[in-house]
């Protein structure tokens, strides 16, 4: 006997297509149908996809090759197929959750199916994302602009001018200086012209990576018999730095309401051609950066390449130059959540609260990537931490919740059990080893 829980999908994800059918059969007795708001606003199947890829194919890429380090290259080739294909799985997840709960955003999911303990638990996770995403984008700015700026004034330069291009000064004014007050803006729209730039920019680094890895100096190289590499201690580690580089899960909601006609079927097209664009990116930049440096992969890729490579040095500065709007996008998340769990009935505008939330966080973000320079840690802490709490555990979770005991959901909840305990053994285990490496001192960090 099908549960109550099961039955409200079906009539719901029955709703779009029946009102599809009426909308036909109006005209073909050609009486003059007035089509409903939702079958003409937003965009088609192939936005969604350029929009979830967009999601997917962030900053979190460039630490790939190191993940293939860490979890050994064929470990790692193996570990981003299976992310892709959880990822692809669990985002129609949260949108199925969406249907049964009635709810549209991922917090909201959360709160209906746990209670206030999931919405403080999906705000707190959320807003430890977002926070690890912004302390890796000032890591970033500190590792690519000032090389730029290096390489154009050369080696013999001046002791004062050498300081103003230094790391902490270069990512100090850069931080405070563009990024910051871009993070002062209310409305999020307006930084969303820098999302065509971004991903257009992700795909030169992944080219310009492909083609000068060949050709770098045989110093800079890795060892060549550690190429071919089984398995590695780092592997919940990378596990990590996959699912930073994947998730993209607080998103789909967005991207489901965003298209023409928001049916399941249509969303599933776009997760799966968009999740198999993001795998063959993710598994194009990866090998072509660790089968070059092999046991000298660095957490950003683009620091094992010499300073005056000038295909690398353009690389470096689009990477750079989106860090700018791409930290206050994050920077937006982080003071939404803590506004709408501390705040959530206050509805007019507390400016005085906007402005000091927005410090607090740039500060803290401008502190933390002063006081390392390890992307890679940055990268398994918030992946292994929060990625996995919501890309695995809490989709899953909110399934097991919503969905009864039925027969015919048992192998989709057999799969949400396995999902979840994936989730909450790979939390585990990768935030204790990240934090246990860094603590003995065994971090790849180079400045």
């Amino acid at each position: 006997m099908e549960g109550i829980a099961y039955k409200g999908l079906r009539r719901a994800s029955l709703d779009l297509r029946g009102e599809e059918r009426r909308l036909k059969e109006l005209e073909r007795e050609g009486e003059e149908a007035e089509p409903p708001e939702w079958l003409t606003r937003g965009g088609g199947v192939w936005a969604g996809v350029s929009n979830l890829s967009n999601s997917i194919l962030g900053a979190g890429i460039i630490g790939l090759p190191y993940a293939l380090r860490e979890a050994g290259f064929f470990a790692g080739i193996v570990l981003l197929v299976i992310v892709g294909i959880v990822t692809d799985w669990t985002i129609r997840l949260i949108v199925l959750n969406a249907k049964m709960s009635g709810r549209r955003t991922y917090i909201d999911i959360l709160d209906s199916c746990f209670g206030r303990a999931g919405r403080a638990a999906a705000s707190f996770f959320q807003f430890s994302f977002a926070f690890g995403g912004m302390c890796a984008f000032c890591v970033i700015i500190g590792d690519t602009i000032p090389r730029v700026l290096l390489s154009l004034v050369g080696p013999d330069a001046s002791p004062v001018v050498a300081f103003f291009i230094s790391r902490p000064v270069v990512t100090i004014i850069l931080t405070l200086g563009i990024s910051f007050p871009l993070s002062l803006y209310r409305d999020i729209e307006k930084l969303s012209h820098a999302s065509a730039l971004a991903l257009v920019s992700m795909v030169f680094i992944v080219v310009s990576v492909g083609v000068r890895g060949p050709g770098v100096a045989e110093e800079l190289k890795g060892d060549p018999e550690k190429r071919w590499t089984l398995l590695e201690s780092g592997l919940f580690e990378a596990i990590g730095v996959i699912s930073f580089a994947f998730v993209c899960h607080h998103n789909s909601l967005l991207i489901y309401g965003s298209l023409r006609t928001p049916t399941l079927d249509r969303f599933a097209q776009v997760t799966h051609v968009s999740t198999t664009i993001s795998v063959i990116a993710c598994l194009c930049m990866s090998t072509s950066g660790f089968l070059v440096f092999t046991d000298r992969t660095q957490g950003n890729i683009l620091n094992n390449f010499s300073e005056d490579d000038m295909l690398i040095n353009i690389a470096r500065l689009c990477f750079g130059a989106n860090m700018f709007s791409t930290l206050p996008l994050e920077a937006f998340v982080c003071r939404e959540v803590a506004e709408t769990y501390f705040w959530p009935d206050e509805r007019e505008f507390n400016k005085k609260r906007h402005v000091l939330i927005t410090t607090a966080l740039v500060l803290s973000a401008l502190v933390v990537s002063l006081i390392t320079c390890d992307l890679g840690f940055i990268l398994e802490l918030a992946g292994g931490f929060s990625a996995t709490a919501l890309a695995y555990l809490f989709p899953a979770a909110c399934f097991l919740r919503l969905s009864g005991s039925g027969r015919q959901l048992a192998p989709q909840r057999l799969a949400a059990w396995a999902c979840a305990l994936f989730g909450v053994l790979v939390m585990v285990l990768s935030t204790f080893l990240s934090i246990r490496k860094a603590v003995r001192g065994e971090s790849h960090k180079v400045c």
